[in-house]
């Protein structure tokens, strides 16, 4: 049963909002910063920490991981849509930074995959 994990999926995700917003206002920003990293990391400590103390059975662990497959990547992408929206609101420079660094990140990948292999892996 999938339904499992729901509730604690839930509760980070409404507490990590929480906290984005509330980092937004004392930042001055009228908007989430960073609230779905704060609800996959309170996720990650909160299921860590309920898997040591034996409360986490395995129907729980399954529904988690279907869920968090299913969310994490509806969630980033509707955070990436606000995200564009809101630098091309802002004027030119942002949506320029923004893809300077996307090219830069793929003109890095080659690099990357390479550090930690051998001589004998290449």
């Amino acid at each position: 049963m999938k339904i499992y994990g729901v509730a604690l999926l839930a509760f980070c995700f409404l507490f990590g909002k929480l906290l984005g917003n509330y980092l937004g206002v004392w930042i001055g920003l009228k908007s989430d910063v960073g609230g779905v990293g704060f609800a996959m990391f309170f996720l990650m400590i909160s299921y860590s920490y309920f898997k040591k103390k034996g409360i986490v059975k395995e129907l729980t662990t399954q529904g988690i991981v279907f869920w968090s497959s299913m969310y994490i990547p509806i969630i980033v992408a509707m955070a990436a849509t606000q995200n564009v929206k809101a630098a091309v609101s802002q004027g030119p420079i942002a949506v320029v930074i923004g893809v300077l660094v996307t090219l830069t990140g793929f003109l890095l990948v080659p690099l990357i995959s390479k550090i930690g292999q051998t001589k004998n892996e290449k």
